[in-house]
């Protein structure tokens, strides 16, 4: 299994902060639309190295879904 890290508007959208998904071809779980439209702009990363929806990641890999950040 895979560890899904959900952040900021991500982890709103989700209502939970974490997910497990199955290693293989990166897809996140429909959680419905607001969070489809979240996941759309945000950043993937799979032990600190970007990839996305569709990259293979490895068993025991943990994922970042990190929306963008505002400010300066």
């Amino acid at each position: 299994m895979v560890t899904v890290r959900l952040f900021a508007a991500a982890r709103e959208a989700a209502g939970t902060d974490h997910l497990e998904v199955a290693a293989g071809p990166l897809v996140l779980p429909d959680l419905g639309p607001r969070f489809a439209q979240v996941a759309t702009i945000c950043t993937l990363l799979c032990d600190g190295e970007r990839v996305a929806l569709g990259d293979e990641v490895r068993d025991g890999a943990v994922v970042d879904v990190l929306p963008p950040f505002a400010g300066g």
